[in-house]
């Protein structure tokens, strides 16, 4: 399976927080899957930090690859037919990250781990 990671769901999983259900960290661990981190939630994570709304040890510059590293995580870039489904995108979803964040997924046919109103959902 290929997995693409909400920004909550990758800082759950490398602080071994426990919001996230254990099925989903299996899933992430499991070495048959193919797990991504955005740059888009590295662009989300940097901008938090940078109003003081996200804590971490180091800087995301220095923390998020090195963590993303450990984890076996690997990059996905943001691309222009990414960008362009957006336009297939309904309105419900309003936050801008989230919105790419799925058109990611729809676009690469990753299933797109989220968080959803408190609970962690799997959109294909």
């Amino acid at each position: 399976m290929k997995l693409l990671l909400d920004t909550h769901i990758f800082l759950w999983f490398i602080n071994g927080d426990s919001q996230l259900p254990t099925q989903i960290s299996q899933q992430i661990q499991d070495v048959n899957n193919n797990v991504y981190l955005s740059v888009v939630s590295v662009w989300e994570c940097t901008i938090k930090y940078q109003l003081g709304k996200l804590p971490l040890p180091e800087s995301p510059e220095t923390y998020l690859p090195k963590q993303r590293i450990r984890h076996q995580i690997d990059t996905l870039p943001i691309d222009e037919g990414s960008i362009t489904e957006l336009k297939n995108l309904p309105p419900i979803h309003r936050d801008p990250f989230d919105r790419l964040l799925i058109c990611q997924a729809r676009q690469h046919n990753l299933t797109f781990m989220v968080v959803v109103n408190s609970n962690v959902n799997a959109i294909k």
